[in-house]
Parts: C-alpha cells; structure tokens; sequence
C-alpha cells in the first residue's frame, strides 16, 4: 500500500494531508512536524494570540483527535536529517528511516536573524515566526517598557501594534527610505506611517542599525549616526527564507525556493513541495509566495496530484495583516504596476494597475473592495481606473457590469 510522507507540520503539510483522505487516499500518511505541538495556525501569533486574546487551544487547526481519527500518523517534535530520493527514503534525526513512495516538503522559512557579532544573539533580541518565539515575546510587552522593533514589513508593523497597545514606549526602524517599500506603493506606506504614529509609535525611515548594545541583556540599539535608542526588548522583523536545506543536500533544483513545476512537483518525480518553501511560476516568473493561503491552496493541489488528478496548480494571491483595528487584505500582486488609484469613501483601498490592467488591490478595513477587486483580478477584468477611483460608484455595479 502507498505510503506519503510529509515533512513540515505547518498550514501547507496540514492541508494536504487532510485533503488526502477527504479525496479517499486510502495509503498510509504520515505528518513529520519539528515543534512539539499539533500543526496550528502562525497568523494571530503575532496578532490575538500574542495580544493574549487566543488561547493556545484556538490555535490548532485541528481538533485533538482529528489526525487518528483519519488514520494520519502525527509525529511531533520530529526532524528529518536527510532524504535519499534515489532508494525514496528519509533518515529522522534518531537514526530511524522512513520508506515513502511519494513525498512533500512543506519545510516551511525561517526568519532571518541579526548576526551574533552586532547583538543579535543578546537576551531581549526576538523573531517572530512561531509559538515558541511569541512565547518567549509575550512575558517582556509589559506597560512602560521600550519596544525598539527592526524592520518595516508588516510582520514589524504588526508587533509595533501589539506592543502599542499593551502600553509600551515603541520605536520602528527601518532602513529603506519608506515602511512597507517592498511590498506597497508609496500611497499605501504613508496611510499605514500616520496609522501608527496616531497610536505613539516613533518611525524612522532610511535609518540604518549599526548594532544591538548591552552586556548580559540588550540595553538600547545603536544607530548607523551612533545614535543609541534604549530599549528593554528588540523585535526584529526583516523577513524570511525558505528552509531548503533537506532539498538542496538531496539534489533538488533550488531557484528562490524549492523549485516546482505546474503541478508543484519539484525536480525529483516522486517529490513534491507546497507552501512558503517552494517557489512557482506565476505570469511567467518564477516567485514564492509567502501565504497562509498559498500554504493551504497550494498543500491541496499536491494531495491531489500525488493521487493521479494531474490537475495544474494555479496560485490565486491574497494576503491580510491586522494592525490596531484595520484590517488590511490585498488581492493580487503589485508586481509591474505603474499606477495607484485611491478610492476614499467610509474606508479607503488603492487599486494598482499595469498599464490598463487590474493587478492588485489593499483594502483597508473594506471587505467590499477587496472581495470586488480580487473577484476581478481572477476573472482578468480591469475596469477603467476613473470607476474604481469614484466613490459614488458601487464596486457591485463594477462587478456585475
């Protein structure tokens, strides 16, 4: 009987093997995750459940017995040390070897730290990736502390939120000339700037760190001027990279990622990858998208593929970030856009357009813009930019129109 191995307990390997046995695979599962806990959610990580407004149990995707009950072998607190494609096994970190017939790497990124030699490694210095990280986090966002947080994405705007709120002196810095300069237009940058220096948070943009200061503890981080900002914690928030490691020693083709094909299978024939480790074609470049939607999408395309369907994979972008009390969603990528038009009425969302074409669209705090912009970024309809711009059009009557 067929036996599918899946290493990566994430929201990718989660979904897929849920989608195996809902499509009947009738095989043997098994789910290898490194943490110690049931494969749960990374989103309010550094939202709810950091704000202590989660449980732990409200984090797990599945209910305790779901995985036995379906006949998946969840083995926690379990790493893979190597692949062999050529005889299809996995060695795990004891010694044992798994025999697989089909296997998926759902490996997941990792956050990329500061070096050790500018501070990085000192007590106070935090990622944010997964439960371990916010639970080291959690007990230091105490009222009156100073908060310095490095990098201006959305994971470092989303702890400077959630340390705003809990009553801590922030400071956000980042070394580009704007917030959010890799992943929004300047319009967006400056809406979410004034959002958060309206709740006390101090940013400084084009500000380069030269290192993290203090002895036993971080005590303050100093800037590339040799300015010095104290602080009692650090949150460093400058992105992630895709754990290939297992890929590359195990020949895979890597290429931003690990590299997939249309059908999300990797170089190897009886391999696959899904999720924030894998890159795809999308519009004709190679890209990873670092999704919790991908993750789930993409894990389900592989489950069906590993069963024969042959079906292509076809990513369908969005994002979301809470800060404060704003919600943002972005449909589609803003890749190539030449254009930003700025719709105002109750809420606000920008509509990013490639020449004549529709690309992407932030939402903040409007679920009609957004569920309008990406069902027609789907259906590859771009209307004229004046319509989307004017207020006292309904986005319903675009829709149907």
């Amino acid at each position: 009987m067929a036996h599918v191995v899946v290493i990566g307990g994430g929201q990718a390997g989660a979904s897929l093997v849920a989608r195996l046995r809902a499509d009947g695979f009738e095989g043997a599962i098994t789910l290898l995750g490194a943490e110690a806990v049931p494969p749960y959610q990374r989103p309010p990580l550094s939202k709810a459940y950091l704000l202590g407004e989660m449980a732990l149990e409200r984090l797990f995707l599945r209910p305790a017995g779901f995985y036995a009950d379906q006949g998946i072998t969840l083995r926690t607190g379990t790493r893979a040390e190597s692949i062999d494609p050529e005889r299809r096994r996995v060695t795990l970190a004891g010694g044992e070897v798994l025999e697989y017939d089909a296997l998926a790497l759902t490996t997941g990124a990792r956050p990329r730290r500061l070096p050790a030699a500018i501070g990085g490694d000192l007590p106070g210095v935090h990622v944010m990736r997964d439960l371990a990280d916010a639970d080291r986090l959690a007990p230091e966002m105490q009222p009156g502390a100073r908060a310095v947080v490095i990098g201006g994405g959305y994971i470092g705007l989303e702890a400077a939120a959630v340390a705003a709120k809990k009553g801590l002196k922030v400071t956000l810095i980042e070394a580009a000339p704007r917030i959010l300069q890799r992943v929004a237009a300047p319009v967006t940058s400056d809406w979410f700037r004034d959002l958060h220096r309206s709740h006390g948070v101090d940013i400084r943009e084009g500000t380069a760190l030269s290192r993290i200061e203090g002895a036993d503890r971080v005590t303050g981080v100093r800037l590339a001027d040799d300015t010095v900002i104290p602080a009692d914690l650090v949150v460093v928030g400058i992105g992630i990279t895709p754990d290939i490691a297992l890929a590359e020693a195990a020949g895979l083709t890597i290429d931003n990622g690990i590299a997939t094909d249309a059908f999300a299978r990797t170089s190897d024939p009886h391999i696959w990858a899904a999720g924030d480790c894998a890159s795809l074609i999308f519009n004709g470049e190679r890209i990873r998208l670092e999704a919790v939607s991908n993750a789930v999408d993409m894990g389900e395309a592989v489950a069906r593929n590993i069963m024969g369907r042959a079906e292509p994979y076809v990513a369908k972008p969005w994002f979301w970030s809470d800060q404060y009390d704003v919600h943002l969603q972005i449909a589609g990528l803003n890749r190539g856009h030449d254009a930003v038009h700025v719709r105002r009425g109750e809420a606000v969302s920008h509509w990013y357009y490639a020449g004549a074409r529709l690309v992407s669209v932030d939402a903040m705090s409007d679920p009609r813009a957004y569920m309008v912009g990406k069902r027609l970024i789907e259906a590859g309809r771009s209307p004229a930019p004046e319509m989307v711009a004017d207020a006292g059009i309904d986005l319903r009557d675009i829709l149907r129109g």
